[in-house]
């Protein structure tokens, strides 16, 4: 029913205009122009990232979205650190991790939060 309809990571966030510095500034992600006092909706890849403000903001303590960087995960990770993103440092069960890259096997991941605190991750998958 639903595996051939597009998906769409929503985040919650307690202030748009200081999301959107950070969702445009330090990610990248373009304003698609939707009209909503509340609501922010960027394009990233073939994907759509909607951003919302409410009260409830930061109270999710898992990764709210990922994005699949593929083989640039050291050069992606390098560029956020370097406009001030802190990185996530987990022990996880059959990880490892080189600075702030975890690694299992082939894969290799990075968590970093939002202004609001909500968990975001890039990833050497391709998708």
């Amino acid at each position: 029913m639903l595996g051939d309809k597009p998906c769409f990571a929503t985040i919650a966030v307690k202030n748009r205009e200081e999301a959107r510095s950070f969702y445009e500034g330090v990610l990248g992600l373009t304003d698609v122009g939707i009209e909503s006092p509340d609501v922010i909706a960027y394009r990233s890849g073939n994907s759509v990232v909607i951003v919302y403000e409410t009260e409830v903001a930061g109270s999710n303590q898992a990764t709210y979205a990922t994005w699949a960087v593929g083989d640039e995960i050291e050069d992606v990770v390098g560029r956020l650190k370097a406009k001030g993103v802190s990185f996530e440092h987990y022990d996880l069960p059959g990880m490892t991790r080189d600075a702030d890259i975890h690694v299992a096997g082939g894969t290799k991941a990075a968590w970093f939060r939002d202004p609001d605190g909500n968990i975001l991750n890039v990833v050497n998958q391709s998708m």
